[in-house]
């Protein structure tokens, strides 16, 4: 390409306003490829440990469960299950305990219900962290590049008038410039929009996970029996 053309000459003959706007843009783009570099290889964690639940199921014990899912790490698989777990022994009698408390006016398994959702909205959170970037990025990168472009096409035609050509070769350069700012803006925003969708669809397969966690969580700790397995005996919480 021309030395004279592209985005090199659109740096060095732009102004204030335009370097801003390609500053802008590429704050976005880096912004969303670390969002959605990160939040991949966080799913490819979350989907590690997902698949560690059903070995807590098979465990002899609830400590030995635990130690299944993680240990002590930031699974939020392993942090539903401790929330659980000190949910069920939160209200269990304490001999040495004569004066009522408040949580005692709970029923059991609403307040499991509201420890476990609780979790669960915890993660849920934690999981959406970033998506706004992508959001941002991806509806609002066009418009900057748009406003690049047409400031660039107001500064090519205001040099043109002074100069006073308008032949092929003077307009095609400057206005060809302009329009790069609308390409960034959309090479911006296509991996945003793309990356936020592929995100979310991922994110609602961990947590329909997570809920079904959640489920059988509530199952064992109030009836002492996971979802479907019948009675058993509970241990270790």
């Amino acid at each position: 390409m021309n030395a004279s053309y592209g985005l090199v000459n659109v740096w060095t003959q732009g102004d204030g306003v335009t370097r801003a706007v390609l500053l802008i843009l590429l704050t976005m783009s880096l912004a969303s490829w670390l969002v959605i570099l990160f939040r991949l290889l966080d799913l490819r964690r979350l989907s590690a440990q997902a698949s560690a639940t059903e070995a807590f199921w098979h465990a002899k014990d609830v400590a030995a469960g635990l130690q299944a899912l993680g240990g002590e790490g930031d699974s939020p698989f392993l942090a539903l299950a401790l929330e659980g777990q000190k949910a069920a022994a939160h209200l269990q009698p304490d001999a040495e305990n004569k004066q009522p408390e408040l949580h005692e006016s709970f029923d059991f398994s609403d307040w499991v219900t509201r420890s476990l959702r609780n979790s669960v909205d915890d993660s849920t959170a934690r999981m959406q962290s970033g998506l706004a970037i992508l959001a941002s990025a991806g509806s609002t990168a066009p418009f900057v590049g748009l406003f690049g472009t047409v400031w660039g096409i107001y500064h090519a035609l205001m040099a043109i008038g002074m100069a006073g050509q308008a032949t092929i070769d003077k307009v095609a350069g400057p206005i060809g410039e302009a329009l790069i700012m609308t390409a960034l803006g959309l090479a911006v925003a296509i991996p945003a929009v793309l990356g936020y969708n592929a995100l979310v669809r991922a994110n609602k397969k961990v947590i329909a996970k997570l809920n079904r966690f959640a489920h059988d969580l509530h199952a064992y700790f109030v009836t002492g029996a996971r979802v479907g397995q019948g009675t058993s005996s509970k241990t270790g919480n």
